[in-house]
């Protein structure tokens, strides 16, 4: 009996041919799940830019429009490996594949290895030049893009026996255009209104950076003086008014509210110190009162001291499509802006619908008597202001109050400053050109390529000043030799001891 006890007790021996089934088991598991794994992440995985200036980094409007496309686009890559700009490009590719999610095909063709495919490639699509280029085909529609498009290079060096450098990298905006192109097939037109003292579009323009830049959009410009039309041609939809110094005349607003009353879209940036009292009854008619006025606010420049500036640092608001995408993004609006009062209730029964856009920080102060030297007032009118003044408004008549639902309507945008859009603003940032592209679009009508601008890149520069140099003199030259001394001390005295 305590013989049969102890063998039921003992654990049952385990072959080495079922070992070996139970390890081979694990092994093939082990495989079978490292395969699910990887074959999971290669088609679900996410890319992040952590670059200084998130060169590779597609703007949100590109994501956008590429969520758009609806069939195969194919881009022929002609680069020579000479070219300095090649490994951006085939990175910023790889980028524009990843986003398309298998809509855009490339194809790498080197001009100077592969003749007889190259050959081929610009027969099919006429090409003559011998630069560096890509081709762009979306359904029997082509473009190319050409090296010099998507850089500028800075060849000031060669004298000196450098090569040239790339000085400013615009590759997004160069390839996105072109596929804009190609898709949409047939630009989008936008006249702009002349005849009151307005910037040119060509010669010398105080506004070529932001020409150059809507037009990047798939969209051209049409210059349009009303005193050469009875009526704003039909093919115009949208008509840009930038800072009229002179009022319009009867005539010309007549074809203005026409235009308006036919579902027009009008984009208009007043200049507070032109007197426009025709122009500003058609906005205060549409429920925009332009007051006559000027944003200050003081800053304190000191314990006791106060400075008076009338640049207005100013926040875009999220509530209507144009901001959305800017919302609480600050910017600022040089040289003179006066406020905008918004009356949405006298408006309504028109079905007319008004959204603030753009407001001032806190602490600015609308000053009616702005040409005044008198500074004890404007304390006095600072410490009196109450909410922060509007400066941008967006007008929309006949929507519908359900924005999933689409309908033909007119629509405005007012800003009270035209100076924030000129050259020597835009360049210091982008948030202007970022602004205008979202009203230009949601005029348009083309609200999904509202977004944030592909990015204007800038080389990395050091200034430094004399103290600068200074202590970076004291650094090569007495710490860094310092440091070795002392390492070289410390090892010393360590192998004495």
């Amino acid at each position: 009996m305590a013989d049969e006890t102890t063998l039921r007790g003992r654990p049952k021996k385990i072959g080495r041919i079922q070992i070996g089934f139970n390890v081979l088991a694990q092994i093939i598991l082990l495989l079978f799940l490292a395969a699910m794994v990887n074959s999971i992440a290669f088609k679900h995985y996410e890319r992040w830019d952590f670059s200084r200036d998130q060169k590779y980094a597609l703007a949100d409007k590109t994501k956008r429009f590429l969520r758009t496309i609806k069939g195969k686009m194919r881009v022929i890559v002609f680069f020579s490996p000479s070219t300095p700009i090649t490994a951006d490009v085939q990175n910023l590719l790889t980028e524009y594949q990843y986003a398309g999610k298998g809509k855009i095909d490339i194809e790498r063709i080197d001009p100077e290895r592969n003749l007889s495919r190259a050959k081929e490639m610009f027969d099919k699509y006429k090409v003559v030049s011998d630069e560096s280029l890509l081709v762009i085909d979306y359904e029997g529609r082509n473009k190319t893009v050409k090296a010099s498009e998507m850089a500028e290079i800075d060849q000031s060096g060669m004298a000196f026996g450098e090569g040239p450098r790339v000085s400013a990298f615009k590759g997004e905006q160069a390839i996105t255009s072109a596929m804009m192109d190609v898709v949409q097939g047939k630009k989008n037109t936008l006249g702009y209104v002349l005849g009151h003292k307005e910037p040119p579009l060509s010669g010398n323009s105080n506004i070529s950076v932001l020409k150059a830049f809507i037009e990047s959009e798939n969209i051209k410009f049409q210059e349009l003086n009303l005193f050469d039309f009875g009526a704003i041609p039909s093919e115009l939809k949208t008509i840009l008014i930038i800072g009229p110094q002179y009022d319009f005349s009867d005539r010309e607003m007549k074809l203005l509210r026409d235009f308006w009353d036919k579902q027009g879209r009008i984009l208009l940036l007043r200049d507070p110190a032109a007197k426009t009292p025709k122009l500003d009854a058609f906005l205060n008619d549409l429920g925009v009162k332009a007051n006559d006025d000027r944003l200050m606010v003081f800053l304190r420049t000191g314990i006791e001291e106060l400075a008076l500036t009338r640049d207005v640092q100013a926040h875009f608001l999220g509530n209507n499509p144009v901001t959305k995408r800017l919302a609480d993004v600050r910017a600022l609006f040089f040289g003179g802006t006066s406020s905008l009062t918004l009356e949405p209730d006298r408006v309504r029964a028109a079905n007319v619908r008004l959204d603030p856009l753009i407001q001032a920080e806190k602490g600015y102060f609308a000053e009616t008597d702005y040409n005044s030297d008198n500074q004890a007032k404007f304390q006095t009118d600072a410490k009196a202001a109450g909410a922060p003044p509007t400066i941008g408004a967006a007008v929309e008549r006949g929507a519908s109050a359900d924005e999933r639902v689409q309908m033909n309507s007119s629509r405005l945008v007012v800003v009270s400053n035209t100076t924030f859009i000129q050259d020597n603003a835009v360049t210091q940032d982008q948030q202007a050109l970022d602004f205008i592209s979202g009203s230009v679009n949601w005029l348009l009508s083309r609200e999904q390529l509202i977004g944030i601008a592909p990015k204007i890149s800038r080389p990395l520069t050091f200034t430094l000043n004399e103290d600068a140099l200074r202590n970076l003199r004291w650094i090569v030259l007495v710490g860094m030799p310092l440091i070795f001394a002392l390492l070289g001390a410390a090892v010393w005295w360590q192998r004495r001891v």
